[in-house]
Parts: structure tokens; C-alpha cells; sequence
């Protein structure tokens, strides 16, 4: 099947890394279909189209996901972008919060794939890639919720990929580092941030946002999305970071768990 006739899906594809995503396949000569809660029908982005959808919301999934199959027949890809950050310290987090972040995080790529598997399972074909992080691998001082959220994703889709590839579906995921998008404006955060906690928390936002380092352009994360799709086996993880936080990874694997926690307490503190 050739790039031309190729249909993806990309959630978050309004803005940041989904926006790259789309703009670089769609130039690629696939026929993309981004996704973003604020989507104008009436504005629509050059080389792409773009379509409203909540992925906290099943209606809203199933409604786009249904559009797009009837529009083209089919959805050969899907990326699971679409998601939320946090920060504060694990104690000020709400129950509630956190059960914002894991419904976009983890239950909205989960909404996607209910809706799309039926349909790639009846094509015997497709390809899910669920974009996760590197804070997948271990627990974030003050993000401790977004390492959470994005460590599931990784267990649930390595579970899927189990589950689906019987009907010649391909799961993967992708861990990106940092990149130069607004999602820290974007983060949900706490109403409070106790006294106990702030001294901590003052230092590792200050780190965090000293490290935009954040320079690297979305569109690198989009050429290893561009392979994945046209690899005829791709691998079950890629991670797509540089210095330190591929450094670090590798740390986690080999390193004592105490040891690592010291390591990582050192750079925050």
C-alpha cells in the first residue's frame, strides 16, 4: 500500500508534537486526519484535515472515528498522542486531578483503540502507535502522576499488542524526551502547594524550565513516527530523546534502585 492511500488518524493534532506529526506525513503523501477539541470545521490546516474530538469523551471518539471510516472506507494508522501533563508535589495532587490526567493519558487512548480495533481487526491490518515518554521509566519528582499516567500506557499497550496481533495488528510505542511545545503552559497543577512541599517544588519547576533544552523541533519525533509507518517490522518501543534523558533510561536499567533515587534526588536538589 502506498503512502497516498494510506488514512491516519492523529490525536492531538491541533497543535505541538501532534501538529508536527500531521504536517509531515500529510506532506509524505498520507492522508491525515488530525483530532483536537477545539477543531473549527471551517478552519482547516493546510495539508491536512482536522476533526473534533474529546478523547475523555466516548460519543466524541466514536462519532470522529465513525466520520473518518465512512469518509475513506477505512483507518490503516492511528497515534495516540493526544495528552496532559502535570506538576506538584504528590501530596497536593487531588484525587480528582489525577483522575483528570490518567482519563486523557490513559482512558483516552484507550477510548480510541475500542473504537478503531473492531474496524482494523475486520481489515486483518493496522497500526496502533501510542505515544507515551521517557518519564515512563521512572518516577518524576513533582510529576509523579504523568511518569504514573504514562507508565500505564506503556503496560496497557505492551498488553494489547499481545492481544491484537493475532488479527495483524501492530501496537508501538513511542517514548519522546522534551520537546519545544506549550505543554508545560498547559499543565494541570494544584490549587495549593503546601509550605512543607514548596522549597522542593520551586527548585524542580525551576530545573524543568531551565532544561528547554526543550529547543529540539517536534519534527524529529515526527520522522521516527514516518519510519514506524513504513517499516514493515517495526520494533515494540522507540525512544526519541538525547544526553541526559536517554542517559538516564539506561541508568535505571542498571543502576540499584536506592542508587538511582539518590542520582536523580542530586539533580533536582
Amino acid at each position: 500500500m502506498t503512502a497516498l492511500s494510506k488514512v491516519v488518524l492523529v490525536t492531538g493534532g491541533g497543535q505541538g508534537l501532534g501538529k508536527s506529526i500531521c504536517l509531515r506525513l500529510a506532506g509524505q503523501g498520507y492522508n491525515v486526519y488530525g483530532t483536537s477539541r477545539k477543531a473549527d470545521p471551517s478552519q482547516q490546516p493546510q495539508g491536512y484535515h482536522l476533526l473534533a474530538m474529546d478523547v475523555t469523551d466516548d460519543a466524541s471518539v466514536g462519532h470522529a472515528v465513525a466520520e473518518i471510516i465512512q469518509r475513506e472506507g477505512r483507518i490503516d494508522v492511528v497515534v495516540n498522542n493526544a495528552g496532559l501533563g502535570i506538576q506538584g508535589a504528590a501530596e497536593d495532587i487531588t484525587p480528582d486531578l489525577a483522575k483528570q490526567l490518567f482519563d486523557t493519558n490513559v482512558f483516552g487512548p484507550h477510548r480510541v483503540c475500542r473504537a478503531v480495533v473492531p474496524h482494523m481487526r475486520s481489515l486483518r491490518k493496522g497500526l496502533i502507535i501510542n505515544i507515551s515518554s521517557v518519564a515512563a521509566n521512572f518516577g518524576l519528582p513533582y510529576r509523579s502522576f504523568y511518569s504514573a499516567s504514562k507508565a500505564a500506557l506503556d503496560r496497557y499497550s505492551e498488553a494489547l499488542s499481545t492481544e491484537v496481533d493475532r488479527f495483524g495488528i501492530t501496537v508501538v510505542v513511542v517514548q519522546p524526551g522534551e520537546f519545544n511545545t506549550n505543554i508545560g503552559a498547559s499543565r494541570l497543577r494544584p490549587p495549593v502547594i503546601s509550605e512543607a512541599n514548596k522549597p522542593g517544588y520551586d527548585k524542580a519547576m525551576e530545573i524543568l524550565g531551565s532544561s528547554l533544552h526543550y529547543s529540539r523541533d517536534p519534527d524529529e519525533l515526527a520522522q521516527v513516527i514516518s519510519r514506524i509507518i513504513a517499516s514493515s517490522k517495526p520494533k515494540a518501543t522507540y525512544i526519541v530523546a538525547q544526553g541526559m534523558q536517554r542517559i538516564s533510561v539506561l541508568a535505571k536499567k542498571i543502576l540499584p534502585g536506592r542508587m538511582f533515587e539518590r542520582m536523580v534526588r542530586k539533580h533536582y536538589e
